[in-house]
């Protein structure tokens, strides 16, 4: 048994925790501040203004949509014109991805190209990134505490990773008020990539004892809140079950790993430009029957595996199926009583399924699902996952 263990410098989490924001900040030394927000950082301007009382600059960067390498040069321009010491990145998983690159390359010399994996030299960042402070204000990706920031790449169809352990944030401070109101089709979005993280992270291949912990915990809390976070906006306990349960699953796949729906998730991001817990949603009941079959049928080792998928079904309430198709069609229920698209919504369309699952089969999070799927059985989920379930 080997794994090791990395995570944000210091987590703070709680109804109210926002609060804490100006005192976080000037005690990593931040005076002036680069604050990357959503696309209307207007919403966050009390949160915003308390910063400037109590003494910051701050220099807002909005982020429209998911972030991509020109996002994230835009933002790092404006950090270096203002002179910014800090970043804080106050939104959901692409507001904290370009936060983390930024403070990263606010640090580490050269071009955006030299650290970047698949399209770049992919070489390691040697200077720790300047303070970061993530505030997440949707339960979905856990970006606060994951070690890579994944941008999108223009003209070239992909998404790529920046990764080094020195993207962790100094601090991810969590507060599920923040998260309250978020419209039903974004609670809908985020919460089954939280989902999605949590159980490809309980299963994969590089699951560890630790992380087991994580994924438990997470998973039961989304499978009691997720229907109600969705249903009920204003739920506060769902609101707070779910902001844990994404950071839960931050602090186990970036441990341990993910599968196939991430796998294929990262390549039709990046030829789609669609949401990621939305595609994740898409893929999610094809990719678990895919597995089971693929386990049912004695793969070396498939006996442990089975075991630990039939764990994590039963956590988030499935249990005692008859087999992969009634499992898959469970999960198919919850995404379509969350009303979540299919891929064809998003603008797949059939000529591009080999395509997407070539540049599957070279994808990191692939290597650690639990089951080998080849590319028959890549295309098959593809399909399966084209129309709303």
């Amino acid at each position: 048994m080997n794994f090791e263990f990395a995570t944000a410098g210091r987590i703070v989490f709680g109804p109210g925790a926002a609060a804490q924001l100006p005192e976080l900040v000037h005690g990593l030394g931040g005076k002036r501040v680069l604050a990357v927000t959503g696309s209307t950082p207007q919403r966050w301007s009390a949160l915003l203004g308390s910063l400037e009382t109590s003494g910051c600059a701050v220099s807002a960067f909005p982020v429209h949509g998911e972030p991509t390498t020109e996002t994230v040069e835009r933002g790092l321009a404006l950090a270096r014109q203002s002179g910014c010491d800090c970043v804080i990145a106050l939104g959901g998983g692409s507001v904290i991805d370009t936060g983390k690159a930024v403070a990263a390359l606010l640090t580490n010399p050269g071009e955006m190209l030299d650290y970047l994996e698949v399209v770049g030299a992919g070489k390691p960042l040697t200077h720790r990134a300047a303070p970061c402070v993530a505030v997440p204000t949707t339960a979905g990706t856990g970006a606060e505490v994951t070690r890579n920031s994944v941008l999108g790449v223009p003209g070239r169809g992909v998404k790529v990773s920046l990764r080094s352990p020195l993207l962790l944030p100094a601090v991810a401070l969590v507060d599920p008020e923040l998260t309250v109101g978020l419209p039903p089709a974004v609670t809908a979005a985020t919460g089954l990539d939280a989902l999605t993280q949590l159980f490809e992270a309980f299963v994969c291949r590089r699951a560890n004892p630790f992380t087991d912990g994580f994924c438990r915990e997470g998973l039961a809390r989304v499978g009691r809140s997720l229907r109600r976070a969705y249903h009920d906006g204003a739920n506060r306990a769902a609101r707070e079950d779910m902001s844990l349960a994404a950071l839960l699953g931050g602090l186990a796949l970036a441990n341990a790993g993910l599968g196939a729906v991430h796998g294929l998730a990262a390549p039709l991001g990046g030829m789609l430009g669609a949401p990621h817990g939305a595609v994740c949603g898409a893929l999610l009941p094809a990719v678990i029957e895919a597995n089971l079959r693929a386990l049912e049928s004695g793969l070396p080792g498939s006996a442990r595996a089975l075991e630990r998928f039939r764990e994590g079904l039963s956590l988030i309430g499935i249990e005692r199926v008859s087999g992969p198709e009634e499992a898959a069609g469970i999960v198919r229920a919850l995404c379509r009583e969350l009303g979540q698209p299919g891929l064809a919504d998003f603008g797949l369309k059939r000529e591009m399924i080999d395509e997407v699952v070539q540049k599957g089969l070279k994808a990191s999070s692939m290597k650690a699902n639990p089951a080998t799927l080849g590319a028959s059985e890549l295309a098959a989920v593809l399909e399966r996952s084209f129309q709303p379930a």
